[in-house]
């Protein structure tokens, strides 16, 4: 897929946008460490965009002792082939769906359990919170670091050629994208659709060849990739919330100097609360954005799709796959499921 994106001054002028550095300059001379950052989003995302305002912080705060260098939009690679890059070292930071991750830490899928959150104020408190601790507890556990708090990937709806979703029944038979995900999988296979693993790398084709009807995204994606272009409807079925996960291969972190690991905790938490205050306004926002696009927007029931879901094994299958403390833990904000 050719890459494309939408301008900052229209899409993301609300997200404070600023221009990304191509290539760092060094102070005089050679850094002491030199590392690379890894992401799946345009460069237009807001993550890209407050990434890149952290690594020019580190870069001043460490007097140019630790450079990082940015590569958006897959450049080193699939999401897939990333998370094996960053495990083995030869990407020092990878910034990835917790719903991808769990292909490697099965529990961060746990964050994307199916019409769990109901809205931000009960991810924040989940992901922040108990669980949050949890699910970084046991990243560390697969041999790498979770190094600052969450960044935010959104809420995802539902997007079609063909149809509008408006009830869980519409998703029977629908030939629709994921990611290699299991939650997601699993979500949509329990619901009666088709789903269908697919690299984020190759969507757009996808969707333009109709190897696959639709796909989910949250709102961000589906505007700085420009899959308006090859959608026509989009259901707000909020059907599950994804965040994104700043990686570290854990001897690259271990390497650093502990001063130097305070400051980029310390400035890579900054830019992911930035990232998320930027991706509620676009939230918001981007609706109007996308309907000019010439997206069609419904609203659905959410509660009828949760309890479509509740009337099948999805609930009850997963609570045994994370165990009981981890999904303990999920209900304390998510109130019961299974």
């Amino acid at each position: 897929m050719k890459a494309t994106h939408v301008t900052r001054r229209g899409l993301l002028a609300s997200a404070a946008a600023l221009p990304l550095v191509g290539v760092l300059t060094r102070p005089g001379s050679a850094a002491e460490f030199s590392y690379k950052l890894a992401t799946g989003q345009d460069p237009t995302h807001p993550i890209n965009i407050r990434d890149q305002e952290a690594i020019d912080r580190i870069r001043q705060a460490t007097s140019g002792r630790l450079e990082i260098k940015l590569f958006p939009a897959n450049q080193l690679g699939s999401d897939t082939d990333l998370l094996s890059q960053v495990r083995l070292g030869g990407v020092e930071m990878f910034n990835l769906s917790n719903a991808i991750l769990a292909t490697l830490v099965p529990v961060a899928g746990i964050l994307s359990t199916g019409f769990a959150f109901p809205d931000y104020d009960a991810v924040w408190k989940a992901v922040d919170g108990g669980l949050g601790d949890y699910v970084r507890t046991q990243i560390g556990k697969a041999g790498l670091v979770q190094v600052c708090k969450l960044m935010d990937n959104g809420f995802r709806q539902v997007t079609t050629s063909t149809k509008p979703i408006v009830t869980p029944a519409d998703l029977k038979g629908l030939k629709l994208r994921v990611p290699p995900a299991p939650m997601l999988t699993s979500l949509f296979q329990a619901l009666g659709a088709g789903p269908t693993p697919i690299n984020f790398s190759e969507v757009y084709s996808a969707l333009q060849t109709k190897v696959v009807e639709g796909q989910e995204n949250p709102l961000a994606i589906i505007a700085t990739t420009r899959l308006y272009e090859v959608q026509k409807y989009c259901s707000l079925t909020s059907h599950v919330w994804d965040g994104y996960c700043l990686l570290g291969n854990r001897r690259a972190w271990a390497r650093l100097p502990a001063d130097v690991r305070a400051i980029v905790t310390r400035e890579f938490d900054k830019s992911a609360m930035d990232q998320r205050a930027d991706i509620a306004r676009l939230s918001v926002s981007l609706r109007q954005t996308l309907t000019a696009k010439g997206l069609k927007f419904n609203e659905v029931d959410r509660a009828a799709f949760r309890d479509a879901l509740a009337k099948t094994s999805f609930y009850p299958d997963w609570k045994a796959k994370y165990g009981a403390e981890a999904w303990g833990l999920l209900e304390q904000t998510s109130g019961r499921l299974a």
